[in-house]
């Protein structure tokens, strides 16, 4: 990030994640984020949960899809398409549930793995607070 301050990005990126009204609603907490890198939690409610009594997929799903983002949002490449008025879409969203959990915390680690002209790849891992693995995410982006 050579003509940015990344930590003032940073910094201005986690402000406005505590305050995004869609982030609070599901309980989204970025906990730290880089070029490249997120790790983010939801810590579980009972409202979260479905009719067995544990996580709804869905909320996984956002997990790792909103985690996937924040590793997408320090790097070089984003910045000029965000200085360019520029948006990016998630396209492709692939989940693979491992095992479920109702209580505790869901920690997602994402991370950029290629990053094209058009095309970005990525990959997320979530993981209880006991270090149980969760969930296996994969995304593509344009």
């Amino acid at each position: 990030m050579s003509a940015r301050d990344p930590e003032k990005l940073k910094t201005k990126l986690l402000e406005f994640a505590k305050d995004f009204p869609f982030f609070n609603l599901v309980g989204f907490e970025v906990l730290d984020c880089g070029p490249g890198f997120s790790k983010c939690q939801i810590r579980l409610r009972p409202e979260l949960h479905n009719p067995n009594g544990v996580l709804h997929g869905g909320v996984l799903a956002t997990l790792i899809d909103a985690g996937i983002t924040q590793a997408m949002l320090m790097t070089d490449e984003y910045q000029v398409i965000r200085d360019t008025k520029g948006a990016m879409s998630t396209v492709d969203l692939h989940i693979k549930y491992l095992r479920p959990i109702s209580s505790g915390l869901a920690i997602c680690e994402s991370r950029v793995v290629h990053m094209g002209k058009r095309i970005v790849h990525a990959q997320a891992k979530v993981m209880s607070d006991e270090g149980k693995d969760l969930a296996l995410g994969d995304a593509s982006m344009i």
